[in-house]
């Protein structure tokens, strides 16, 4: 199986700057080359430059300009020009599918933050001095800069990618042929429903606490935003106070993700180790957070009506900050890992829908937390009957996959 490990970098002063400068050189040539194309289909001729034809230009260009890019990998430059190759591929083919097309931009010098080499040794060598009891990565240009290595890296290293996250610097390796690590069955089946009172209830009837870290930081995020604003958006050059504002911002957005990333690793490694099945409903979150759409009033044009969008705007949010489509995915990939099943189901329906006689009726959830069939009278909490449902469903699943 394949699997990313992801590490943090230590690099000193001089390695930071280099670094920095890497990106930045890095940058420039994707930019370069976006104009390139962007030139060349202008021109009357309509000339369509591709991948093979930019990749051939490199050795010229590395041998003109010594000191910025020929400093850096032959392979890392190549693997920037794929990326913005995939970038057009991405375009041309939501052209044809009739989806909204949105041309490859340019990339700014805060929005280009990571470097890839795609093979160990080729510009970047993983555990660069072996000998030495602390792990070290040698990026060609920067030298050996030393890594927080938490855990042993299994398999083979593939490829290598620097990426840059506020003023951290992290290393992630791409491993083939890792070993799965399988877990002892526990004969255990478990369906789980995700919520924003609770960020999930089990069958079982066990609620997880939803850490809502987003609220948690609100306050100090939309002071540090409120200060952030006080400056012009579009300037030439950020002053010193401008730049360090944008910082902090970042620095709470990034501590947040970590935060809720840590707690969906542990949440989904406990359902993992409990259960040999899990399984869950099919959200479409992206749907589910969507705004609705403006309500034109008929009898007055240029006027909208009501259309619930403030209202939805504070579930929406909540949503997000529960992160359940980041959750249930790391969830399939632990589960993978570890020799589990984690099945999908049909989420219409779960919420409304008697576990005892199925009964469906829109009356049945009386309140966000209260379940109450109007059929036969039952009773219970609405998460419960939720998780329930998606239990009584896993089945079904599994028999038509059959």
């Amino acid at each position: 199986m394949i699997r990313a490990y992801k590490f943090l970098l230590r690099p000193t002063v001089r390695q930071t700057t280099a670094l920095g400068e890497m990106l930045r050189d890095h940058c420039s040539l994707y930019n370069g080359a976006l104009q390139e194309r962007r030139d060349a289909y202008r021109h009357t001729s309509k000339t369509t430059v591709r991948y093979g034809d930019q990749s051939a230009q490199l050795k010229e260009i590395r041998a003109f300009d010594p000191e910025r890019q020929g400093r850096w990998s032959f392979s890392s430059q190549q693997a920037t020009l794929r990326r913005l190759d995939k970038a057009f591929q991405a375009f041309f083919r939501r052209v044809k599918a009739g989806q909204t097309p949105g041309y490859p931009r340019f990339k700014g010098a805060g929005h280009f933050d990571t470097v890839t080499f795609p093979k160990d040794g080729d510009g970047c060598r993983w555990d660069s001095t072996p000998q030495d009891s602390v792990t070290r990565v040698r990026i060609q240009g920067v030298g050996h800069v030393r890594v927080h290595q938490h855990r042993p890296v299994r398999g083979r290293v593939r490829t290598i990618s620097v990426k840059r996250e506020g003023t951290r610097w992290y290393i992630v390796l791409s491993c083939d042929k890792v070993p799965a690590e399988e877990l002892p069955p526990t004969g255990a089946v478990v369906g789980i429903d995700m919520g924003v009172a609770h960020f999930l209830t089990t069958s079982d009837g066990e609620h997880v606490a939803n850490p809502r870290f987003l609220t948690a930081m609100a306050e100090e995020l939309a002071e540090a935003q409120r200060y952030l604003a006080t400056f012009p958006k579009r300037t030439r050059q950020r002053t010193k106070r401008h730049r360090a504002a944008a910082r902090k911002v970042a620095k709470l957005h990034a501590k947040i993700r970590r935060q809720r990333a840590d707690f969906h690793h542990k949440t989904a490694r406990t359902l993992i180790t409990g259960h040999d099945v899990i399984a869950h409903e099919r959200l479409n979150t992206a749907g589910m957070t969507k705004s609705p759409a403006p309500k034109v009033d008929p009898e007055q044009p240029g006027v909208f009506l009501p259309n619930g969008a403030a209202a939805k705007a504070g579930l929406n949010r909540s949503i997000l900050d529960a992160g359940w489509a980041q959750f249930l995915g790391i969830l399939a990939n632990k589960a993978e890992s570890a020799g589990r099943l984690v099945v999908p189901v049909d989420a219409r329906n779960t919420s409304r829908m008697c576990p005892e006689c199925e009964h469906v009726a829109k009356g049945n959830r009386v309140t966000q937390a209260k379940f109450e069939c109007t059929a036969c009278g039952f009773a219970a909490n609405a998460d419960h009957v939720g998780a329930t449902n998606v239990l009584n469903r896993v089945g079904l699943v599994l028999c038509a996959a059959a």
